[in-house]
């Protein structure tokens, strides 16, 4: 997948959506927004994250994080839900929410748990972090130093990452064998949602897909298949078959990232 990049002074001015995304990391909640304007077909301009560049703190209002989409003169838009809605109001079709409302709310439902303060992501990304601290395998330290703070890091509460990890890979898992009983392979009813997108990018912080389709620093790639056994035991077969299956089908590689 081929994303054109611009530096920010020229981003900032550009017509229709731009998006500033962390740079040389398969980050789950940058990867996601990438597939879902993929599949759309929405054209995008990207900025990669430059901490030090103030041009580009002012313009994301602080939010120095990525993802953060722009579209037109309207306000930034950096969390999952947001990009997501922008993108179905800006491409209706194809939808990657379902129509039936009860559905909705139960895509909604799992999107937050795999990317949402609290969910997958964030508790494997503080696990991580905790990983660093500990000086074993995981972040390094500075960055778990820096990302500490950033996140909500909580010694006292580093305990229960492991757990949390176990219980929403496990109930994903779950999901996912329950609806390929039921003849589908989706997390949500037989058409693709943004849950899906979700779940395969979330992968990535476990096992990135192969430096072929995903070129990342060696010591990215080493903290984020550091695996506690737990973690390891956690990750059933089913959710790379998934991942792998969503991206032969749905969306584009190698990452550009």
């Amino acid at each position: 997948m081929t994303i054109r990049y611009l530096p920010v002074e020229e981003a900032i001015p550009h017509p229709g959506l731009r998006m500033v995304v962390v740079g040389n990391v398969p980050s789950p909640w940058g990867e996601a927004a990438k597939g879902i304007f993929h599949i759309k077909k929405i054209d995008w301009i990207g900025v990669r994250l430059a901490h030090d560049s103030e041009p580009l703190k002012h313009w994301t209002g602080g939010q120095m994080s990525g993802p953060v989409a722009f579209y037109e003169q309207e306000r930034p838009r950096s969390g999952w839900a947001e990009i997501l809605l922008l993108a179905e109001r800006l491409k209706p079709t194809p939808s990657l929410l379902p129509i039936d409302p009860a559905e909705r709310a139960l895509a909604f439902g799992l999107a937050h748990e795999i990317l949402g303060e609290g969910g997958l992501c964030w508790t494997r990304r503080l696990q991580l972090v905790h990983a660093g601290l500990q000086a074993r395998p995981g972040f390094p330290a500075p960055v778990a130093k820096y990302l500490a703070p950033k996140y909500g890091y909580s010694e006292a509460e580093s305990a229960g990452y492991g757990t949390r990890i176990v219980e929403l890979l496990s109930m994903l898992a779950a999901r996912l064998k329950s609806q390929r009983k039921a003849g589908s392979p989706y997390h949500v009813g037989n058409v693709l949602t943004a849950v899906d997108i979700y779940s395969a990018t979330a992968m990535a912080l476990f096992k990135p897909l192969p430096h072929e389709q995903c070129a990342m620093r060696d010591t990215t790639r080493a903290a984020f298949e550091a695996l506690d056994e737990p973690t390891k035991s956690a990750l059933d077969p089913i959710l790379f078959e998934h991942r792998d299956a969503l991206y032969a089908r749905h969306l584009a590689l190698p990452l550009s990232l």
